[in-house]
């Protein structure tokens, strides 16, 4: 974890500010970019969705985004999970809605027999890399290849270099075999490690996606003029369209109180954080099921990382169901109508930059419970809907109709 953070840091320093500046003396599009736009349009897209068409349609909707999950089960049968996933998609695509299909995560690939670091795994990953993109290039709009391959959780277990390796042994397969589905990869906000190592590869990429959250995570604020300037550095560094792959904002959410706080770490049987940090292990176990596997999963048996892991970085917004004061953009609060002020405003800022090819929308539908930790009351991962749990459009919905609805009425006069 320390080294995965120094190279980050190290990397950070030296590329992104000179990037940053170079934007503003580069041109902000190119042959590729424009042709990127005439042949495919704006990407207008959400994650995370159901098969409701017509409230999909309706808010001037075109892409879906989704996991693909691996073909093949450890013996070499089809798994059904692919097969549904095919299905769904010929379906969305009846209905005139193109899929951004996720391939699998390392950890993915090793839970089905494929571990490019053993003997023969690599010709395993281009053979399965193969498969993927012939047998779904008529059925998907495009391919993300794995997701935000810098961050900790989504690598587990390679390190940086295999993740790079990883993603650029799939794209050098598919890319000639690709046909009209465009074929990228992500990253979790600037991640210059990840776009360092990607740089031979970037021949093989239809387009560049970038990840960013201002103003939900870490603890920290956020604006949305850094929207502008994170894309910008992307755009001088790659050269490549870039596709916000991942944006959103939450729509509920508030801090909670220093007695609050006590009375959740009292109720795992700890007097404060001191106290928990002093048997990190113990604590964890003390959390619910979901949450405390989550963690196991990230920091394994390290106490040292398990208590950085807990309380000095955002899992303490899980911990404590709360979004801290300061995460916040200003004049945008974490509630419904804060939500569509959001996306009114961001989705304006990024179409007019000539070299974006897209936004695609975290997320769709809110969620029941928190993927991390699993609670139900916390607002960090199930709050972040256009559409609420019941399918009802919110303040967001129409917001993003409207600015959609523009994107297309400026393609159309072009």
């Amino acid at each position: 974890m320390d080294e995965f953070l120094k190279d980050q840091i190290i990397n950070s320093i030296k590329y992104l500010p000179t990037n940053i500046v170079k934007s503003y003396f580069k041109k902000t599009s190119s042959e590729e970019t424009r042709a990127f736009r005439e042949k495919y349009g704006f990407i207008r897209g959400v994650s995370s969705a159901d098969e409701g068409y017509e409230l999909l349609k309706g808010a001037n909707i075109g892409w879906v985004r989704e996991s693909l999950p691996a073909p093949f089960m450890e013996d070499g049968s089809v798994n059904e999970r692919y097969t549904a996933f095919k299905e769904r998609c010929k379906r969305y695509a009846q209905h005139g809605i193109k899929v951004m299909g996720i391939t699998p995560l390392p950890n993915e690939y090793l839970r089905h027999g494929i571990d490019m670091r053993k003997p023969g795994g690599e010709e395993k990953l281009r053979e399965v890399s193969r498969f993927i993109i012939e047998d779904v290039k008529d059925i998907v709009g495009g391919l993300q290849i794995a997701n935000e391959l810098g961050m900790p959780r989504f690598m587990i277990p390679y390190n940086m270099e295999e993740c790079i390796k990883f993603l650029g042994i799939q794209m050098e397969e598919m890319y000639p075999l690709r046909g009209n589905c465009i074929i990228g990869y992500n990253s979790a906000g600037p991640q210059v490690d990840l776009h360092l190592g990607m740089k031979p590869y970037l021949k093989y990429c239809d387009y560049v996606g970038m990840d960013m959250y201002l103003g939900c995570f870490f603890s920290l604020p956020g604006f949305a003029w850094m929207f502008d300037i994170m894309v910008r550095y992307l755009w001088a560094f790659t050269g490549k369209p870039i596709l916000m792959q991942e944006f959103g904002y939450i729509g509920g959410g508030k801090p909670k109180t220093k007695k609050e706080k006590l009375a959740i770490l009292k109720s795992y049987g700890f007097n404060d954080e001191k106290d928990a940090k002093k048997d990190i292990m113990k604590f964890v176990d003390a959390l619910p099921e979901h949450f405390r596997n989550h963690v196991r999963f990230v920091c394994g048996d390290d106490k040292q990382v398990t208590t950085d892991f807990m309380f000095a970085g955002d899992m303490t917004n899980h911990l404590y169901k709360e979004l801290p004061k300061i995460t916040v953009i200003p004049g945008m609060p974490h509630t419904p109508e804060g939500q569509a002020k959001f996306f009114d405003k961001v989705i304006k800022r990024l179409y007019k930059l000539d070299f974006m090819c897209g936004t695609i929308i975290y997320c769709y539908t809110d969620f029941p419970h928190c993927g991390y930790c699993g609670q139900t009351d916390c607002p960090t991962e199930t709050l972040w809907g256009l559409v609420d749990i019941n399918k009802k459009p919110k303040p967001s919905y129409y917001a993003v109709k409207e600015q959609f609805g523009k994107i297309i009425e400026a393609e159309k006069s072009k």
